[in-house]
């Protein structure tokens, strides 16, 4: 097959978009006001504004205690009235779009303290009071303040959370394909134990030199020339067991040794393809490997034979795979693809992604 060579467009399974810890955070939302977490972080940081508040007014430590009572006599209403309304709207605001959300707090918080101020007479309207409209204004506006100063604490804290949360997925996802790598490697090599003893020893070193560069330091990216050798050893090994009925035409002359990929990419899918390509059938197979560059772009593609609908094909799980798609999507958003396409006697992987030169993240 040539390199410019596309593949056979019969099934197409393009992969599922998600969000990239690198690029985008989740979707602003309003907090759970129904939580006991956020009424607890809402108490605290309003009272912790009054408290600055009344050490702005006072005129001496002593003056701040008469201070925070006078701010207490109204935010204290204000504040336990909000919350119990908030409660009983939260399933009429998860309904609304994020700022007409923000809007919808905002104006109750207003209205709620124009309400309050409004009726509580002369508690909060003493004798001798020149403008009482004006405190009510300002009273509304310190409301509304404090309102946009909760609702972007806890915006900024739901960003900061996904990041975190997104970043810890990727992990478990890493964690995820290791073990399942050394199982697959070790079974490599325990088929060819017995019949071929002395291969198995030195299967057994190659494997030794295979992991130790597979279970090296975490990394999102790691060098493609890495991830070509680890690919060939882990071929060398399934040539051990399978002989000549494993066949593999690397076409990577014009891949760019300087690009970067995630790491374990393209040893999953070749595992893929010899143990539900070549291994059901009795003559084996050949298993394509392209890998250039287009651009700002880099393609990797995997195409191997597939077994009639006679042969009885390996069930598998697909975890390796699932796992290749989840992380392509959660390092490179959109700006990765996966493309799966197959037919009677074909299944080809295709993944493009962005050109990453070392040295330069």
């Amino acid at each position: 097959m040539s390199q410019n060579e596309a593949c056979k467009p019969v099934k197409f399974h393009a992969m599922n978009k998600a969000r990239s810890i690198k690029q985008n955070t989740l979707p602003d939302a309003l907090p759970n006001f129904r939580n006991l977490g956020v009424t607890l972080r809402i108490l605290l940081i309003s009272n912790g504004l009054a408290l600055l508040q009344a050490l702005s007014q006072a005129s001496g430590w002593a003056d701040v205690p008469l201070r925070m009572m006078q701010i207490a006599t109204l935010l204290t209403p204000i504040l336990l009235t909000g919350l119990l309304l908030l409660w009983a709207l939260q399933p009429w605001l998860n309904r609304l779009a994020y700022w007409h959300g923000v809007l919808a707090v905002n104006v109750l918080a207003a209205v709620l303290t124009l309400s309050i101020y409004y009726f509580g007479g002369e508690l909060y309207r003493p004798l001798g009071s020149a403008d009482a409209w004006f405190d009510a204004v300002r009273y509304m506006l310190f409301s509304v303040l404090v309102c946009a100063i909760l609702l972007t604490y806890f915006r900024w804290r739901s960003q900061v959370l996904s990041r975190a949360l997104h970043e810890a997925r990727l992990q478990v996802l890493r964690a995820r394909i290791r073990p399942h790598f050394l199982f697959n490697t070790i079974n490599a090599v325990l088929g060819i134990v017995r019949a071929q003893p002395r291969q198995a020893e030195a299967a057994l070193q190659d494997m030794a030199d295979l992991f130790r560069m597979a279970m090296s330091e975490a990394q999102d990216l790691v060098p493609l020339r890495q991830e070509i050798e680890l690919s060939k050893q882990y071929i060398a090994l399934e040539q051990l067991r399978m002989g000549e009925r494993l066949r593999v035409d690397w076409q990577i002359q014009d891949m760019p040794n300087d690009a970067l990929i995630p790491p374990l990419l393209l040893q999953p899918l070749l595992e893929n393809a010899v143990y539900h390509g070549i291994e059901p059938l009795p003559q084996g197979g050949g298993i394509t490997v392209v890998l250039h560059r287009s651009g700002d772009e880099l393609r990797l593609r995997v195409e191997n034979p597939r077994a009639s609908s006679g042969a009885a094909p390996h069930a598998g799980n697909k975890m390796a795979l699932q796992n290749i798609r989840e992380r392509l999507a959660l390092l490179f958003d959109v700006e990765a693809r996966y493309k799966v396409e197959s037919g009677k006697d074909f299944y080809c992987v295709e993944i493009t992604l962005p050109y990453m030169e070392e040295g330069t993240i």
